[in-house]
């Protein structure tokens, strides 16, 4: 992301003319690097138009005004500034070639099974020459939008890490030419797990922004929702790509009682569930029975997505947090932590344990260097930590957990919730 672009996604503007153009080109950030990927094959390219397309907007808009068709105004900019650049260089025979076929009127050959230029993109920055992580990071830095700082909390590592790889998987793709190309019907399921990597956490980084005043990023959120749908019809007996779609209707499902009237984040015990929608648990509800379903059919192991939809579903259910059956949400963690054994399905296990067996056996799960040790600075191991250490009533080391768990995030929203929780310790 240029620097541009990177400023417009870290420091919105106050005033409304540019805020305007930032929010529109906010919400056509992906469609825009789609197109302009599926143009011009180019990934750096891409992005550099669609940032000089931004700073024309930014210059026009706030005194002529958002155009009626803002996507197809930002698309036409971006490529006519392409096709220039192009141009500019057509001494070199193959700029020289690329503008011509640009120009060309010719039928464009058929894109294959994938129709949206967004869902195409994600599977062309998921190609199997790139490393897991290198797909995930790099179609969350074209198609979501997210900035190094964003992508780099996500996969909890430096950003100059993240900034390396990103470079890294970006020149890999241009030296060793991979195409920009729609993979065929029988290579879909060998891409779907980066996809569906890549999907959850556009929709993580929207439903809980890792930084900015915005703390709910519905643009994200409901952009992730749609691809997991058109994925669905392209796959629709994978169990992954349904156990997703599920997990983000249900959690989707409470982002109106999420963020409290004054901006603060209201936890799962502390919401109005009555504000929760009903329509889209049911969805969800459907999609996880769905599912349970087939595992009971056919005796397929249920994967990561199944599962955390499974607890989604369980949480969605209970009237109440206390009417809320912890026993089960337990066994599947601990079924979820066997095929994904990670520190953080450790941390949310040990959550749900506090619940069924106590803060201090939570406390002490929370603590252990399988735990601890990865997710040291991770602030939601912090606020875990002041959670559990508040209703054990040790109020001075809950305190300094929740000072470090404010520390650790830029969400407005998580740092108003923790700060009231912090406030309201009794301290010896």
């Amino acid at each position: 992301m240029t620097p541009v672009v990177e400023e417009v996604a870290q420091r919105p503007s106050r005033d409304p003319g540019r805020a305007a153009v930032e929010r529109v080109f906010r919400e056509e950030h992906g469609r825009l690097v789609a197109a302009l990927v599926r143009r011009f094959g180019d990934l750096d390219l891409a992005e550099d138009m669609a940032a000089e397309a931004l700073v024309v907007a930014l210059e026009r808009w706030p005194a002529d005004g958002v155009p009626p068709n803002p996507g197809g105004w930002l698309t036409t900019t971006a490529a006519r500034r392409g096709i220039d650049r192009i141009r500019r260089e057509r001494q070199r025979d193959a700029k020289h070639q690329a503008a011509a076929m640009i120009e060309d009127d010719t039928p464009p050959e058929p894109t294959g099974p994938v129709e949206d230029d967004r869902l195409r993109l994600i599977f062309t920055c998921c190609h199997p020459a790139l490393a897991p992580e290198a797909r995930v990071a790099l179609t969350l830095r074209m198609l979501g939008g997210l900035t190094v700082p964003d992508i780099a909390r996500a996969f909890l590592v430096r950003e100059t890490t993240m900034g390396q790889r990103i470079s890294r998987a970006k020149a890999k793709i241009k030296a060793a030419g991979i195409p920009f190309r729609v993979p065929s019907a029988e290579d879909l399921p060998e891409r779907v797990s980066a996809v569906l990597a890549v999907i959850y956490l556009v929709f993580n980084e929207g439903y809980l922004a890792g930084a900015g005043d915005d703390p709910v990023s519905r643009d994200l959120t409901d952009e992730a929702i749609r691809l997991c749908r058109q994925l669905r019809e392209l796959l629709p007996d994978d169990g992954e790509v349904i156990g997703l779609l599920a997990l983000m209707l249900l959690i989707d499902a409470r982002r109106a009682a999420r963020v409290s009237a004054s901006g603060e984040l209201v936890t799962l015990e502390e919401q109005d569930r009555g504000g929760w929608d009903r329509d889209l648990i049911a969805a969800g509800h459907a999609l996880v029975r769905e599912r349970i379903n087939a595992v009971a059919r056919t005796g397929e192991r249920p994967g990561p997505y199944q599962l955390m939809a499974a607890i989604n579903a369980v949480h969605t259910d209970a009237p109440s947090v206390r009417d809320t059956d912890w026993s089960q949400v337990v066994a599947l963690y601990d079924q979820l932590y066997a095929v994904q054994p990670t520190p953080v399905v450790a941390l949310n296990r040990a959550v749900a344990v506090a619940e069924l067996d106590g803060p201090a056996v939570a406390l002490a799960l929370v603590d252990h260097p399988a735990i601890a040790v990865p997710l040291e600075g991770y602030h939601a191991w912090h606020a875990t930590r002041a959670d559990l250490l508040r209703r054990l009533g040790r109020g001075a080391e809950a305190a300094r957990e929740y000072d470090a768990a404010i520390a650790a995030t830029d969400n407005s929203a998580e740092r108003a919730h923790l700060g009231r929780r912090r406030d309201q310790l009794v301290i010896a």
